[in-house]
């Protein structure tokens, strides 16, 4: 194998930022010329993360080839070039029941089957198989979790053997952990990150470069203790402070650090620099825009930020596009069913709905809906966000009092939104959505083709329930157009609004193909209509 390994591991506390900081020395490695993948180790027993509840691990991020896998490989696609697949997202769920798999053939030959070596000799065939598939110079492999959890362990022996195996200069380990500051003592306590290294190194994990969270500048004296404690050069005790602006902050505070320097002296590569002026570039935008608007998400997750991460980061590439810094209302949508539309959205300059599923906070989303169809405020909406705005306009403009979808009604007078042909005879729940990139054909003359400047695309698909094509004469002949089809013409994936400056909503997760240098076309127009309402609006009204 040419590649070299870079493993990234975390300490003392989980939601540290690993993924973001093994997303950002890859944008730095890129940068040099370098060829990267990434992938991403989480030890949970889950097969994917694909059934669990959004409060609790945040969004299912969406692969084209219809993997449901880790939030993080989010950032990794938003932050490099990177295409990622299935084989990117490892859980010893994954692991344990390929192993079992292999047992019941008979392939391991009458073996006691036990997690060492055969756990872990199927972890290391992942980083090979990464590796080889990608033909990359560096692989990047984060594993989730924190030092010492039970069942990380088996992905940390893997690492260990593999690192020995292909030798000290093809392999690099990158511990990030926390520098708390305590309060009451007034000042940044490098205990935690001591206990977490020891930790590792009992392991026989020795980290080459320790990254260190923390809220206050470290200081010489406090590097220089990290590093004698902890057995890393001064150099390589690397301040990670919490960003004041964006996410996209942290590959230019790496470099800074000179991160990706140490990293390439370890593995013994000779690149030139980085060159990260586009990246500057990107900051300055979300740092000083020239214009500011304000956008709602009328979510039913609103009280965890990663629920709706992805829609966050594309919305704000939006307005790197538009050289406008967006802020954005996080707006719960039971509180618009107690509260009324108008009370909450009254100024915004665009309202978004995203996915989910469930019958909690529908007639709030409708409400959203209904509030922007008929005050001209910019909508778009996603997955769910264009069901119920189908649902919405069913009811209120075409009359149809019972108009439902068969998720929130088992028999609804009016099934606007209907299950979907392929899912009727659907009984397990884990993987079986449509899911994954699609081919969608635009209407000629549609706002969607003017905003992809295309009439054939891809998305990225995640949901069971469908648009019911025999109601499509009566949305047409009342305003709503269908303005993008599947292939097949069989499935509706785009829906808007003849008479509204903006109202467009997709079936499919747009924020998934959107990147900070490559905003979506959808959230590039979103924000531009915002700009447009809030400058055509009179400063009263602003």
């Amino acid at each position: 194998m040419k590649a070299k390994f870079i493993f990234v591991t975390g300490g003392v506390v989980s939601s540290l930022g690993k993924g973001l900081t093994a997303a950002a020395l890859g944008t730095l490695l890129e940068n040099r010329g370098l060829k990267v993948a990434i992938q991403k180790f989480d030890p949970y027993l889950n097969v994917d993360p694909g059934t669990m509840n959004p409060f609790q691990h945040g969004e299912v991020y969406v692969l084209d080839d219809g993997a449901e896998t880790d939030l993080d490989l989010g950032h990794y696609e938003r932050f490099t070039k990177c295409q990622l697949t299935r084989f990117n997202n490892l859980t010893s769920g994954q692991v344990y029941k390929t192993v079992l798999d292999n047992e019941r053939k008979g392939l391991y030959l009458g073996k006691t089957v036990q997690v060492i070596p055969h756990v872990t000799d199927e972890i290391q065939k992942r980083i090979r198989d990464i590796a080889e598939y990608t033909d990359a110079d560096v692989v990047i492999t984060e594993i989730g979790g924190t030092t010492g959890d039970i069942e990380g362990l088996p992905f940390l022996e893997a690492i260990r053997e593999f690192a020995l195996e292909v030798g000290s200069h093809n392999a690099c380990f990158i511990h990030v952990t926390l520098v708390p500051f305590i309060k009451a003592a007034g000042e940044l306590k490098t205990k935690p990150t001591q206990q977490s290294v020891a930790k590792l190194r009992e392991i026989g994990i020795t980290p080459q470069i320790i990254v260190c969270r923390c809220e206050f500048p470290l200081g010489k004296e406090l590097r220089q203790k990290i590093s004698l404690f902890c057995n890393v050069k001064y150099e390589a005790v690397i301040e990670e402070r919490d960003v004041e602006h964006s996410i996209y902050e942290v590959p230019l505070m790496l470099q800074r650090e000179g991160v990706d320097d140490l990293v390439c002296g370890f593995l013994r590569i000779d690149t030139p620099a980085a060159d990260m002026a586009h990246w500057q570039d990107i900051l300055r935008r979300l740092v000083a825009p020239q214009n500011r608007v304000r956008i709602g998400v009328v979510g039913k997750y609103i009280g965890l930020n990663d629920a709706y991460k992805s829609v966050y980061e594309a919305i704000s590439h939006g307005g790197i596009a538009n050289d406008t810094g967006v802020e954005i209302e996080k707006i719960d949508a039971e509180d618009i069913e107690k509260h009324g539309a108008a009370v909450l959205l009254k100024g915004l300059n665009g309202i978004l709905v995203p996915g989910g599923f469930g019958g909690r906070g529908i007639k709030g989303k409708m409400a959203a809906a209904r509030y922007a169809r008929e005050n001209d405020v910019p909508y778009l909406g996603l997955c769910l966000g264009m069901q119920v705005a189908v649902i919405e306009f069913a009811q209120n403009v075409l009359g149809f009092k019972g108009a439902q979808s068969f998720e929130f009604d088992p028999e609804p007078s009016h099934p606007v939104i209907a299950l979907m042909d392929e899912q009727q005879r659907v009984v397990e729940k884990g993987g079986t959505m449509r899911l994954g990139a699609q081919s969608i054909e635009i209407a000629v003359d549609s706002l969607a083709s003017k905003l992809y400047g295309a009439f054939l695309t891809k998305e990225r698909h995640r949901h069971r329930y469908e648009f019911n094509h025999e109601y499509q004469d009566d949305f047409e002949r009342a305003g709503m157009r269908l303005s993008g089809t599947s292939s097949n013409g069989r499935l509706a994936e785009i829906i808007e609004l003849k008479s509204h400056p903006f109202f467009i909503a997709c079936q499919f997760h747009p924020e998934f193909l959107s990147k900070p240098n490559a905003p979506h076309p959808l959230f590039k127009g979103f924000v531009h209509a915002a700009l447009l309402h809030l400058q055509t609006k009179r400063p009263e009204q602003r």
